[in-house]
Formats: C-alpha cells, structure tokens, sequence
C-alpha cells in the first residue's frame, strides 16, 4: 500500500507540474513598455487639444486611439481591428464601457462626416484611454 500511495503522489505532482506550466504559458505576458515614450506622446496628445480649436477635438481623440491601439498591438493581444483588440481585452481594463464609448467616438469621427464633437466629449475620450493605458501598464 505505501509503494501505490508513492506512485499515487507523483502522479499527482507531475499533474500539478504540467498544469502549472500550461496557465504559466496562458497567462499575460510580462511585457514592459516604455513608459516615459507612452507618457509623453500622451501628454503631446492632451496637450493639443485646445477649445478654441473644434478641429484638435477629433485630432486628439483619433491620436489617443492610435496609442491605445498600438498598446494593445504591443502586448500582442489578437485582432484586425482595434474594435477586436478591445474585445479580446476586456478584462484588462477597469472601465471598459468608458474605453468603448471613446473608441465609438473616434470611430464617429472617421466615418460619420456630420459628426460634431463637443470639447467636453473629447476631455472625457482622452480621460478613458488615459485610464485605458494606464491599465494596461503602458502610462
């Protein structure tokens, strides 16, 4: 009975072995990002919009996109689209709807030629993917 038990126990951890290597090799990558690089193209990208200019309100959301876009190309997260990055993402964020909403925003304003963007709306889509970035360790 001893000698089956044995054999019984290291099956076992063999098992737990092989198991923790399978969720280790699933699990998030321990990507580093260049934080200062992201850091100062999002405070360039905050820093352009202004109210006085209707057109830096699109401009800034669409830039703000970009680099959440190539955060998540960065981490390597599957998609054509950024709208498929986000859906193979979304449990990295802490505010996913807010992320969303922004990246329909930005999604608006390339396609929809009667779309208006209001300042307002455009400090909350940078607030989002800022939050966005930040969540993903990039900023």
């Amino acid at each position: 009975m001893p000698y089956s038990t044995l054999i019984l126990l290291i099956a076992i951890l063999i098992v737990g072995v092989f198991v923790f290597i399978a969720i280790s090799s699933t699990g998030r990558r321990n990507h580093r990002f260049d934080v200062e690089d992201y850091q100062t193209r999002f405070l360039k990208i905050e820093n352009s919009l202004t109210r006085d200019n209707k057109l830096s309100y699109n401009a800034a959301v669409i830039e703000a996109d970009k680099l959440l876009d190539r955060a998540l190309m960065e981490l390597g997260v599957p998609g054509k689209t950024m709208g498929e990055r986000l859906k193979a993402s979304s449990t990295r964020f802490t505010q996913l709807n807010s992320v969303w909403y922004a990246h329909k925003q930005r999604n608006q304003i390339a396609h929809e030629q009667d779309f208006n963007l209001e300042y307002n709306q455009a400090k909350h889509a940078l607030a989002s993917f800022r939050q966005a970035l930040k969540d993903l360790g990039a900023i």
